[in-house]
């Protein structure tokens, strides 16, 4: 009986660098099984001197390291089964490299690795060099999607005015989950996803090209702007043995550390992913042949991203989840601090919970928004309908999980997932999975039935993507 070939998964995020290994299993309901994972903390941030306080970027050889150590805490006799690799990471972000010089694979150690060479620092999606004035002098888009902040081409835009001469040390650019794909197949220039092509901005996701014209007119560096191929495609094959997955090994176009993350739990086209931890982001899967309007939209709450098969993930992204719970969480505990007393703050939050769960109703209203919204970006919280009847822990708690699940749906009408023709909601992240009152709201407040407790994992989502266009070409 033939061994069935294992694909492995890599995921590039902000904080952590995750990998998956993954089997086709016909009989599981899911149609794969997760033979093993692993997570590492990258604690790549570095200070960043061109771009001073508002500056984001992280050291890409400390990311590699942390990458090095999720394969080596993998189980080497998997490795060597290891047919095909999905990899995902952080969008909007941007690192420069030297064609041809952009790493140096080390054969001599215990196990074959790559280590980065002529490459620039990683500017992150959290970067904000870039001013509302200067994104305001910016060419505008030929693109549904607005540009912001952290975004590639913003960036790139930034350091062509305010330090030219870095631009000149490089002459590719990409994610960084497009360098790590780059690296291992020994491309000479990088391959891109529409996926992390739209999330730089001065990209039109239905001609499927970079505004190349627009671009060029305002003098943009054009030639370190990547190809574009299909997420999940092959984008070449590994030139070296790396750990212990042989030399020869397909590899897939980098895609959305997003996309990936939705699609590892969403089992049907017909459901929407709820995933409420630090924030909370709202996503479905808009019906075949969706397009979105031509001309951006900065005020608009929801955003559409390409997803796969030339469809459009439906966004709905609050800056204020968990966070909002946290932020009262620690002004109570302050404020009994102020008293003279203390308290545990995970204290705090049971007694907290526990008190709105016996609160099954209250007529206080919390608009809940201490953060703003990036489409409302001046919108602070507020408190109404007060009543000294509803003074209780108990009420407040309620009022608060009841209007963050309310904000979201003020964001994305939860009627209009019926009309995308969205049958269930998946709700997921640690913020849904430790708070009952939580469930309760979002229960309450959408119309159609939600499964709790699904684990959103982008690097299980890289390789299922991978896992499945394979199996799909052998089946065809």
């Amino acid at each position: 009986m033939a061994v069935r070939p294992v694909t492995l998964g890599l995921d590039l995020g902000t904080t952590s660098v995750k990998a998956a290994l993954l089997e086709a299993a016909p009989g599981h309901p899911s149609g794969f099984l997760v033979l093993a994972s692993c997570s590492r903390a990258a604690r790549a941030e570095v200070e960043c001197v061109a771009a001073g306080s508002q500056g984001r970027e992280q050291n890409v050889s400390r990311i590699i390291q942390a990458l090095n150590e999720c394969l080596a805490a993998l189980p080497q006799h998997q490795l060597q089964r290891v047919g095909a690799i999905g990899v995902s990471g952080q969008m909007h972000g941007v690192v420069f490299w030297k064609t041809g010089q952009g790493c140096e694979w080390i054969e001599g150690g215990p196990v074959p690795v790559f280590e980065p060479r002529a490459v620039s620092q990683l500017v992150t999606w959290q970067d904000g060099r870039c001013s509302s004035e200067f994104l305001a002098s910016l060419p505008q888009p030929g693109s549904h999607l607005s540009v912001a902040t952290g975004f590639g081409c913003a960036t790139i835009f930034w350091l062509l005015k305010n330090s030219p001469e870095f631009l000149k040390s490089y002459d590719v650019a990409g994610t960084i989950q497009d360098y790590v794909v780059t690296m291992l197949c020994g491309l000479p220039r990088p391959v891109m996803s529409d996926q992390n092509a739209a999330s730089w901005g001065y990209f039109n996701t239905q001609s499927q090209s970079w505004n190349l014209e627009v671009l060029r007119t305002s003098g943009f560096p054009t030639h370190l702007l990547p190809d574009i191929a299909e997420p999940g495609s092959t984008a070449g094959r590994t030139s070296h043995m790396w750990f212990e997955i042989p030399k020869g090994t397909q590899v897939g176009v980098a895609m959305g550390d997003l996309q990936a993350s939705v699609y590892s739990c969403m089992g049907q086209k017909t459901d929407a992913v709820l995933n409420i931890s630090t924030s909370i982001q709202l996503a479905a899967s808009m019906p075949l042949g969706f397009q979105p309007a031509q001309a951006p939209d900065p005020t608009a709450p929801v955003a559409y991203f390409p997803y796969f098969e030339n469809t459009y993930l439906g966004v709905a992204a609050s800056l204020n989840g968990g966070n909002v719970l946290a932020t009262f969480v620690h002004m109570l505990v302050q404020w009994i601090t102020d008293l003279g007393l203390e308290v545990e703050e995970s204290s705090v939050y049971s007694h907290m919970i526990q008190a709105a769960a016996q609160q099954k109703d209250t007529c206080l209203t919390i608009i809940p928004t201490v953060l703003g919204e990036r489409h409302l970006p001046d919108q602070l919280a507020s408190v109404t309908r007060i009543s000294s009847s509803d003074l209780s822990l108990g009420h407040v708690t309620r009022a608060l999980c009841r209007g963050i699940v309310q904000n979201l749906h003020s964001m994305l009408p939860f009627q209009q997932l019926k009309e995308w023709g969205v049958k269930r909601i998946l709700g997921s992240g640690s913020a849904l999975s430790r708070n009952e009152v939580l469930k309760q709201e979002v229960q309450r407040a959408i119309p159609l039935p939600v499964s709790f407790g699904q684990d959103v994992d982008a690097a299980v989502g890289a390789a299922l993507v991978v896992l499945r266009r394979n199996l799909g070409q052998k089946e065809s």
